[in-house]
């Protein structure tokens, strides 16, 4: 039986080095056309004056809009686990030049200086010309993070109701971060992140009365608790005068 189980083991272990092998092979293959030109789910904020801007339109989206010079090859990835990367599961690519001109994923890649390329670690995008690189990926709900992909100034706007005022319930990376609550959607920024990963860790409105309620709830289990281990003691102490064990020694402790 122990045989049979370290030979499964091994198996899967061979067919997953052979896939990762195979992968390389391949290349990772090519981002399909309709997801590279998907529309986003809200217009990009191409007036940010930020080097990098990441909108939470929703907690399980973020919109990312990069500033680019002409040439410049982001290196878009994420971790899966077990100190691993893969590609970053991008859609709805869009860049815009700097006098306005806006083209899609495919286009991008297509273009004479621009590319966007997938590896089995990484998607690279590489920018024809001075402008604006945006792109829509997945996000974790109340705790966003997303590698550095462009050195400056940041700014994090998180979706409607969510807020980071609650200590227990916030915190961000890099430290020094400023926030403010601007048509009920918090922003969050840095004027210089140089690398590691943006994080935010937010909460929504209502998670505050959900925290608050368990309190109270556990108080009470607690309260109810003390109150009856205290009068299981002092039932033990009424049965121990009964008999007369705990009488005589009280009286020799006055005295």
């Amino acid at each position: 039986m122990n045989r049979r189980l370290v030979f499964a083991v091994l198996a899967v272990a061979l067919l997953a080095t052979t896939a990762g092998c195979l992968a390389w092979v391949t290349g990772g293959g090519e981002i399909d056309d309709e997801v590279l030109d998907r529309e986003p789910a809200e217009p990009y904020e191409w007036e940010t004056d930020r080097d990098g801007h990441l909108s939470l339109h929703t907690a399980d989206e973020v919109q990312a809009v990069y500033r680019v010079e002409e040439g410049q090859t982001l290196r878009l990835y994420q971790s899966t686990g077990l100190g691993t990367e893969g590609p970053l599961d991008i859609s709805a690519v869009r860049f815009q030049y700097e006098d306005g001109t806006e083209i899609n994923g495919t286009e991008l890649r297509d273009s004479e200086n621009g590319d966007v390329d997938q590896t089995p670690d990484e998607v690279y995008v590489t920018a024809p010309a001075d402008g604006q690189v945006a792109f829509s990926a997945g996000a974790t709900p109340r705790r966003f993070a997303l590698p550095v992909f462009v050195e400056g100034s940041y700014e994090v706007v998180l979706p409607e109701e969510y807020r980071m005022d609650f200590f227990l319930f916030s915190n961000t990376n890099p430290r020094g971060a400023q926030t403010e609550v601007i048509d009920n959607r918090v922003h969050i920024t840095w004027d210089e992140v140089t690398g590691g990963t943006i994080v935010a860790q937010y909460y929504l409105e209502r998670d505050l009365y959900i925290f608050g309620g368990a309190v109270v709830l556990l108080s009470m289990i607690g309260a109810g608790g003390l109150y009856y281990y205290r009068r299981q003691i002092d039932r033990l102490h009424e049965v121990r005068l009964s008999m007369g064990l705990g009488g005589d020694r009280d009286d020799e402790d006055e005295q």
